[in-house]
């Protein structure tokens, strides 16, 4: 195993083999109940992973495409009564395929331009961006998804999934350092993230308005880079690694109660910090201190504000979507329902299957489109089963993809993030 691992810190021969192997987690994974495929299961993964560790197995085709073809949604973990720490497994797992010739090098250039060159730096992200929101709204955009249309229908699919960039960045319309609209209670410090602010700033303005009206002074520091949480789920944890020490870097000047995150794979992946450079001599301390203060906005509201007080200005019935790594990696699950319910004059309404994955697991509904869209179908199927008006998700995939889904399925609710909904309801010098 150590030739298999020898570049990692991620996961130990122990993590391997304390796996029992009951099927548990059968039920809870998305892709094995897609196949009814043994080797399309968590169970079924990990023996694949234990046997090419051991060397009784070559790295094959097959083992590629598990690998890639698993979610990573995590919700066996949360099914596991082994506590089997199953993304750390198929996360390294998927670093040994992108190494390996399964992994063409056209797909390495790709993922190397945009984990390692574009995603980093913020100037060329956002240059990235500008030229992406022309297209989508110019005639050139619409003449090329009408060519997409007749010439392939999942290229014409794959545009349409496409978020559509903001007309802001959040960097950009915010200063450094915002102050609190009431009395200060708190000093958080607010990545913009990289996707979170180009293309989901609506979301982040959303969030700081929150944030300031609850007597919160935001700080948005202005030499911030990528978190790591993208190339890490995609198999570049040397990237990762990299990225989350310049992180550390340019947040350590600052002074701070808690890191607040809107998103909920960035949120998990900072909070990893502390794993993933745990031996690390010079950033374990620092990196320890930072991801312990790591909250999601939700898990950060529930635990400080008392929302009793507030009341939407008519009934809404709305329920509620739980993002995998909000629910199965963050471990929170009940703090954004019970704000919710907290509030008078929202209904909210159960979710069958609400820690379903919603089938957008970063960039899976783009390489995995058939398979995504058919995790997808099962879930809009159960938001309209709810009849809710809006259907609430905190994670900018997720949101994504919901999205797409009410487009194809023609289904009339509202996707929207907790907080563009709270701070809705929460007005200026509402708070008590």
């Amino acid at each position: 195993m150590n030739n298999f691992y020898s570049h990692l810190d991620l996961p130990s021969e122990e993590i391997i083999s304390s796996c029992i192997h009951c099927g548990m987690c059968l039920q809870s994974c998305p892709t094995y109940n897609l196949t009814f495929d043994e080797l399309s299961s968590p169970r079924g993964r990990i023996r694949l992973i234990k046997y090419v560790a051991e060397g009784k197995l070559q790295l094959t085709e097959k083992f590629a495409y598990e690998m890639n073809f698993c979610l990573d949604c995590q919700a066996c973990e949360t099914a596991c009564p082994a506590g089997v720490k199953y993304g750390s497994l198929v996360e390294a797992a998927r670093v040994q395929v992108e190494h390996s010739e399964y992994t063409s090098s056209l797909s390495r250039l790709i993922k190397k331009v945009a984990f390692r060159k574009i995603l980093p730096n913020f100037k060329y992200l956002k240059l990235f961006a500008k030229l992406l929101r022309f297209y989508q709204n110019s005639l050139i955009g619409k003449f090329a998804a009408k060519i997409l249309r007749v010439i392939s229908k999942k290229l014409y699919e794959v545009n349409r999934l496409a978020p559509r960039v903001s007309s802001f960045f959040t960097d950009e319309i915010f200063p450094e350092k915002i102050q609190p609209l009431n009395e200060k209670k708190f000093t958080v410090l607010f990545p913009v993230g990289c996707l979170m602010n180009v293309m989901f700033a609506e979301e982040n303005k959303d969030t700081i308005e929150l944030l300031t009206k609850l007597g919160c002074e935001v700080i948005i520091p202005k030499k911030q880079t990528c978190c790591g949480s993208l190339p890490a789920h995609n198999g570049d944890l040397e990237q990762a690694r990299k990225l989350a020490k310049a992180t550390l870097e340019s947040f350590k000047e600052y002074d701070f109660d808690f890191v607040i995150s809107n998103s909920a794979g960035c949120g998990a992946f900072m909070k990893e910090y502390k794993h993933i450079l745990k031996d690390d001599k010079e950033y374990s301390s620092l990196a320890k201190k930072f991801s312990d203060k790591v909250k999601d906005i939700t898990e950060f509201l529930y635990q400080n504000y008392d929302f009793t007080q507030f009341k939407s200005e008519e009934p809404l019935d709305i329920t509620y979507h739980e993002p995998c790594h909000l629910v199965h990696t963050q471990k929170v699950s009940n703090e954004p329902k019970l704000i919710l319910l907290q509030i008078q004059n929202l209904n909210l309404i159960p979710l069958n299957e609400a820690t379903w994955c919603c089938g957008s697991a970063g960039i899976y509904n783009v390489v995995n489109y058939e398979p995504a869209l058919k995790i997808l179908e099962r879930k809009m199927n159960n938001i309209k089963n709810t009849n809710a008006k809006i259907v609430l998700t905190g994670n900018p995939g997720c949101l994504g993809q919901i999205r797409y889904g009410k487009e194809i399925f023609n289904m009339n609710v509202e996707v929207l993030h907790p907080v563009t909904l709270l701070n809705r309801i929460i007005k200026s010098g509402d708070l008590k």
